[in-house]
């Protein structure tokens, strides 16, 4: 049975692996087809809340404080 004579490093592995299937790749936004703003795949969406056209959770909508006049 062959053995190895010497341990393969990490950056030999590295690049034997960087030109085969072991990369990662980037995700890539799609539109909500609620209210059209960009979300990342299989998760909900953080403006409107829906996932898969059903309501998730609910947004809180920041309130102004009045302005005191002085």
């Amino acid at each position: 049975m062959a053995v190895p004579k010497k341990k393969t490093s990490v950056s030999r592995k590295g690049l034997r692996r960087a030109g085969q299937h072991h990369k990662l790749y980037r995700k890539h936004p799609m539109s909500c087809p609620n209210c059209g703003d960009l979300t990342m795949p299989s998760t909900a969406c953080a403006s409107c809340g829906t996932y898969k056209g059903k309501q998730v959770f609910d947004i809180k909508v920041k309130e102004e404080a009045p302005e005191a006049n002085a």
